[in-house]
């Protein structure tokens, strides 16, 4: 009966009585125990849940390891962190809570989110649930496999440079990255200060736009967040749009054949539902990769200053080599003599990067793009590269490091190993609603070549 159901479905069902919360909560407990072990998507499951006096709905909905949860162990996946209990809930958590959801369990990641394969975890690595031998991507992967494999109906994660939209595209879910300061950072664990973004993963694009619009908005406990007003994200869905969409060549540069022909296919159904697609020109995205290396690296190694295992946690010989690495790379950009040489004009080139981005949205409403070069790796194999997250994230990073919205969904499969591709809509500042408005046409149209809902059975009760 549950088995596939969106968070918007599960909530009517209850709603109309005809389950009750603790039963929908109860369910998915009995699909954790089932397939956690294999997957290893969670890190700790809420087993706290009782029957609500007030018998409010509770929809059930997994959280990544670096929002703080009052009560409930949050470790960012690191050592660092391993019995850590925040006294405090971060805004995003919070609001989730006052609204109809109770959090099933925090997911695995990459220690720290560094990473882009949800390998570099303390707790063991993430299984792709489209294949164990492979990663489900990083750093919101185990949000990404539980969505994926439905041991949650939906999930928290967070993006630095593409770590909702990769492992929403190598599993085969949508991530949506909404514009920086749309949804507040308080309680998220910061990784890079100037690029965080928390976002929804999810079975659909309606549970998208619901869950955004309740986590979206301004919060007095982060100065970041932007005072404009939250569209109502369900209700602009049923708008039919007609948009000018933008591909460029510079994003399929080095892609995956079959990635570049599932784009071409798309193109194709978006010009039959009477879109514009136009030829535009932007940076090559390579740029990005320099710019977000230097940047991240820089705030990583201010942000991880805190943890000397004085206050709360463990000392600092608990850090992972990836976190020492960044911490080092990060002192020495911001040392003295290096400043100008690499922070400050890393900080130009993002300026750049923007302006580009400014100038081509004045031609188009929004950018079509392949999210990954190449689908889902195997297991050990980001060993191999040394700037394997920023290689992995090469589609993404632009959209970051400008603070744009952006969204991930699936579009096909591969033909010999059976693995997701993802596909992106990048659009403007705090235009959320028209990526989501698109992605929904596009989910009308084709049910995203059917890939969600394979997934989700490939995991039966």
């Amino acid at each position: 009966m549950l088995l596939g159901k969106s968070v918007t479905e599960i909530l009517a069902l209850i709603k109309n009585k005809k389950i009750s919360s603790k039963e929908v909560i109860d369910y998915f407990l009995k699909r954790i125990e089932k397939y956690n072990k294999k997957l290893n998507a969670y890190l700790t499951v809420n087993k706290s849940y009782k029957a609500d006096k007030s018998k409010k709905i509770k929809v059930p909905i997994a959280v990544k390891d670096n929002f703080c949860t009052k009560g409930i162990r949050t470790t960012a996946s690191s050592k660092v962190l391993a019995n850590f209990i925040p006294p405090y809930e971060s805004t995003v958590t919070k609001r989730l809570i006052d609204t109809s959801f109770f959090i099933l369990g925090k997911t695995n990641m990459d220690a720290w989110a560094h990473g882009s394969s949800t390998e570099t975890s303390d707790f063991g690595p993430t299984k792709n649930p489209w294949d164990l031998s492979r990663c489900p991507g990083g750093s919101s992967g185990g949000s990404a496999a539980a969505v994926s494999s439905y041991l949650a109906p939906a999930a928290i994660g967070s993006e630095t440079a593409g770590s909702i939209r990769q492992p929403g595209s190598w599993s085969g879910v949508i991530g949506l990255k909404p514009t920086y300061g749309r949804v507040s950072r308080y309680g998220l664990i910061a990784m890079a200060s100037s690029l965080d973004c928390p976002g929804p993963l999810t079975l659909t694009t309606e549970d998208a736009a619901f869950i955004l619009k309740i986590i979206a908005g301004k919060d007095e406990f982060d100065a970041t967040t932007a005072p404009n007003e939250v569209p109502d994200y369900v209700a602009s869905l049923k708008k039919k749009k007609k948009f000018i969409i933008g591909i460029t060549d510079e994003y399929l540069n080095g892609v995956d054949c079959e990635i570049k022909n599932a784009f071409y296919q798309l193109v194709e159904i978006l010009e039959k539902l009477g879109h514009k697609i136009k030829k535009i020109k932007l940076l090559s995205p390579k740029y990005s990769i320099s710019v977000y290396t230097i940047i991240q690296r820089a705030e990583v190694s201010s942000n991880l200053a805190r943890y000397d295992g004085i206050r709360y946690g463990n000392d600092r010989t608990f850090f992972g080599s990836e976190a020492k690495r960044r911490i080092m790379l990060g002192t020495y950009v911001l040392s003295y003599g290096y400043y100008d040489a690499y922070y400050k004009k890393a900080q130009k080139v993002r300026t750049l990067i923007i302006e580009d981005f400014k100038k081509v949205f004045k031609e188009v409403d929004m950018i079509l793009a392949p999210t990954t070069p190449i689908p889902a790796l195997k297991l050990g194999e980001f060993e191999k590269y040394p700037f394997f997250g920023e290689m992995m994230d090469v589609l993404n990073e632009p959209a970051a490091i400008a603070g744009i919205c952006a969204i991930s969904f699936p579009f096909g499969l591969t033909k010999k190993e059976n693995l997701p591709i993802g596909l992106q809509l990048m659009g403007r500042w705090f235009e959320e609603e028209n990526i989501l408005n698109l992605t929904h046409q596009i989910e009308k149209e084709t049910d995203f070549l059917g890939v969600i809902k394979k997934g989700v059975k490939n995991y039966p009760d």
